[in-house]
């Protein structure tokens, strides 16, 4: 699958343009095992901003900022195909979404990780912070 787009030049980026809610299922099932969002349209409508990564008609690569609606913005669901992984698609779509979310006036970009993706998100720029966090379900 991933062999159409192993040159990075072949990879194009959208920045909220809306993938179709089945695409973005279906890249959610590939990547963590899960469809994600129930109503990615809803979801979509109420970002900051979002970045989608396309191998040609197919999705491979997604990231969702979520903002307070003033100067702090988060990142969500940042996802790369696992075909698709190690190619620098998760760190161009985290900078291209820090950009975009800076463009529209955030001056504070969040994100939450697990430890294994502590190196990625330091990579994208990220320094560590203490947070809390509570489980609501």
């Amino acid at each position: 699958m991933g062999e159409a787009c192993q040159d990075k030049q072949a990879v194009q980026y959208t920045t909220n343009i809306r993938p179709p809610g089945d695409a973005l299922r279906a890249l959610f099932q590939a990547a963590w095992d899960e469809p994600g969002y129930d109503d990615p349209a809803a979801v979509l409508s109420r970002s900051l901003c979002f970045v989608c990564a396309w191998c040609g008609n197919t999705l491979i690569g997604f990231v969702n900022v979520a903002w307070d609606g003033g100067i702090h913005a988060s990142i969500f669901d940042t996802c790369v195909h696992p075909s698709y992984r190690r190619q620098g698609i998760g760190t161009a779509l985290v900078r291209r979404a820090a950009t975009e979310a800076g463009r529209r006036g955030a001056r504070w970009l969040h994100v939450d990780f697990e430890p294994q993706l502590g190196d990625f998100y330091r990579g994208c720029g990220f320094a560590p912070t203490a947070a809390g966090l509570i489980r609501l379900t």
